[in-house]
């Protein structure tokens, strides 16, 4: 029985019927996808659903915090699916705005129909962080989510008119079983991006999956035999960047083994800031403390979460359950 039928008896469930814009909050982990999956299964049509990644680390060559291959995978289920993908990013990524002193807050850059945008970075305050987004559900300390996902969406509906006059639905996939914060989502409210005013334009934001269990994602993957991402057969339990604030002691000793240019990175940052992610712990301390993932000893699994260009099939005859499914899911608190 597919859950969507839970839904369809939930008065926030909206008339999907009612919206011209689909705009999907892909990250190329196991939530965002079975949003995806979902739509498609309650007969949304794919020429209405766009996925739009937020690169984390930018398009400037940063590399410090997020899978090499991600940004590929995402066009690989694109492609597998029919759907159209539109990348975005904070000029410089997570890098450049963590280390910004007394600067403002880099522009953003869009892709849209036929072109890359670039919008704001002229206006705001100066100002400096000079440290690591902080382990916290305030999204004021915990900058990343913020800077570099929310309002990046947010500023690339905001300057697209074709927006304008029509009803856009954006949909993320935070889930009630991840955090006590999380759990307390609306599951369907008005998006930050509507507007009655002078400029018409309706957006609503809906977590379709904000009920469901682990179980459920998963299941629905297993229906259309959608080969996750990689990191999830590394062993890891949630898709957020390789090096997540949130990573657990088991993560950060597994990232260390898969890619030690990228943790050494952030060990000396935490050195040259005076400031640990963990606030009480360092990334090494807390590596140490931990066990590798044993999926991390697979040299072909590391080489295909380092790559550039993802090369494995999407839709795939034979779906494996991956080694991080129901294992740490470390995120958000």
């Amino acid at each position: 029985m597919k859950v969507g039928n839970i839904h369809r008896r939930n008065p926030e469930y909206p008339d999907l019927d009612g919206y011209d814009h689909f705009l999907v909050g892909y990250s190329g982990g196991k939530d965002s996808t079975a949003c995806v999956l979902y739509l498609l299964e309650e007969g949304v049509l794919p020429e209405k659903i766009e996925l739009w990644h937020h690169c984390i680390d930018g398009r400037e060559g940063s590399g410090l915090m997020d899978w090499p291959v991600t940004e590929d995978y995402c066009r690989a289920f694109a492609d597998a699916l029919g759907l159209s993908l539109f990348y975005s990013w904070r000029v410089g990524g997570f890098e450049r705005e963590m280390l910004r002193e007394n600067q403002k807050t880099a522009p953003v850059r869009f892709e849209t129909l036929d072109s890359t945008e670039e919008r704001g970075g002229t206006g705001g305050k100066l100002g400096t962080r000079r440290k690591f987004p902080q382990v916290s559900a305030n999204l004021s300390v915990r900058w990343c989510s913020s800077a570099l996902k929310i309002d990046v969406m947010s500023i690339a509906i905001n300057n697209q008119t074709r927006f304008q006059g029509k009803r856009t639905l954006v949909i993320t996939g935070e889930r009630a079983e991840e955090s006590a914060a999380r759990s307390k989502y609306k599951t369907f409210e008005p998006h930050r991006c509507h507007r009655d005013g002078r400029i018409k334009r309706h957006v609503d934001h809906w977590r379709p999956i904000h009920a469901w269990l682990e179980a459920d994602v998963w299941a629905i993957a297993e229906r259309f035999k959608v080969r996750p991402h990689p990191a999830y057969y590394l062993g890891w339990g949630r898709l957020s960047c390789a090096a997540c604030i949130f990573g657990s002691s088991n993560q950060w000793a597994s990232l260390r083994q898969v890619n030690p240019g990228q943790f050494d990175r952030i060990a000396a940052y935490e050195k040259e800031f005076d400031c640990t992610i963990h606030r009480t712990q360092t990334v090494c301390e807390r590596g140490s403390l931990g066990a590798p993932y044993e999926a991390v000893k697979d040299r072909a699994l590391i080489a295909e979460a380092l790559a550039d260009t993802y090369p494995e099939q999407i839709i795939v005859e034979t779906w494996e359950l991956p080694a991080g499914a129901f294992g740490e899911s470390c995120g958000p608190t």
